[in-house]
Parts: structure tokens; sequence; C-alpha cells
């Protein structure tokens, strides 16, 4: 028989039907192994867990059969707990398979303390984003007579005059006292004379 022919008859035809279909039967059998080996189309929503203790984690992820991993612990937060799931990756909602690990962040125990720089006679807008800088807040701004408008004469915490080294906790709200910038030069200078006599005279009395 020619090749001709043999393309052309039924034996032909047949044996490329048999061999289409073992292709078809192939490329269906493949897909499904594909899909029971990634576990295509099992997944799981990640849940919320904000505020959860790490013991509480762990098992509501294990019911799941989702992992996690402790990242680290991070600046305390007054809205949450101490030592509860502050921040988690993926985000709940988030859809994953079997097995995937869930990354959080935990709340420490209490706010951490700084130590605080100069901040006499520098301006109130630089001092205001250096306390933010260091996890404070700017307080309650009070002005007094001086030649200096809006410069930091003082720093306070709860009534108590603050120096550079104080250590303070973070979150805490800094209170500032400025100059008004009303006063006049000769006024600051007849204002430390008048003080000097005030203490010559409290020696004098010692010594007697």
């Amino acid at each position: 028989m020619s090749l001709r022919k043999y393309l052309s008859s039924r034996v032909f035809f047949g044996q490329l039907f048999l061999a289409i279909a073992f292709i078809v039967l192939l490329a269906y059998f493949f897909m499904h192994w594909l899909t029971y080996t990634t576990d295509h189309g099992h997944e799981i929503s990640v849940p919320d867990l904000s505020k959860l203790t790490e013991e509480q984690v762990e098992e509501k992820l294990d019911e799941l059969d989702l992992d996690y991993e402790l990242l680290d612990s991070v600046d305390y937060r007054s809205d949450f707990p101490k030592f509860s799931v502050v921040e988690q990756d993926p985000s709940p909602g988030t859809k994953v398979k079997v097995g995937r690990k869930v990354y959080i962040k935990i709340n420490s125990s209490g706010f951490s303390s700084v130590q605080l720089p100069n901040l006499i006679e520098k301006t109130y807008r630089e001092v205001v984003p250096t306390l933010k800088a260091l996890g404070l807040e700017a307080g309650t701004v009070t002005y007094i007579p001086n030649i200096a408008k809006d410069m930091v004469l003082e720093i306070r915490f709860k009534g108590r005059n603050l120096k550079a080294g104080d250590r303070v906790l973070k979150a805490s709200k800094i209170d500032l006292v400025l100059g008004d910038g009303k006063a006049t030069y000769e006024e600051v200078i007849a204002n430390d004379s008048l003080q000097v006599p005030a203490v010559e005279s409290e020696n004098n009395t010692n010594e007697q």
C-alpha cells in the first residue's frame, strides 16, 4: 500500500483518533495529579489575630492547619493588651494554602524610656518634631517674658523640670515653657541685675 493510500485509509484515521484520545487522557490525568499535589483550590482564609496572645494564635492556627512565626515585639501600644498581636502578615481575610506561615509581631509589656537631648534654647518648631521622633508628645505650652519669641526655656514633665540626659517613658507629654518675645534687652538685663543682690544678701546673712 502506498503512503498516499495509507494516509487516506481507515486504519490511519483509527490510529490517529487513538493517538489523540491518548494525549487528551494523559493531559487530563496530569492536570488532576497537579491539582492534587499542589492542593489547588483548597485555600484557607487567614483569621484576624489582632489582640490575641501567642498561645491563642497557636491554638487558632492549628485548627486551620496553618503555622505562625514570631518576628519581633514592637514598641508598646496602649490600645493593645500586653504581649498581644499588633501586626500580622498575611493580613486577615487573605486566601492561603494549607501549612502557610503567618508572621506576627507582639506588643511589648510597657513603654520603653528615652533619653532627652538638649532642647533648651531651641525653637518650638525644632523641638516638636524632635519629641515626636523620640515617641513623645508636646504637652501644655506656657509663655514667660523673654526677648526670644517661641524659644524653649524650660521643659517639664508632671511639674518637674527636666534637663538633657533625663529619661522619660515613651508617649509621655512634655510641657514646654517658651519665651513670649515681648521682653526687651534692657528688661532682661534689669531682671538679671535684680537677682544678683538677692543672692549676695542671702550669703551675707548666712555668714553672720
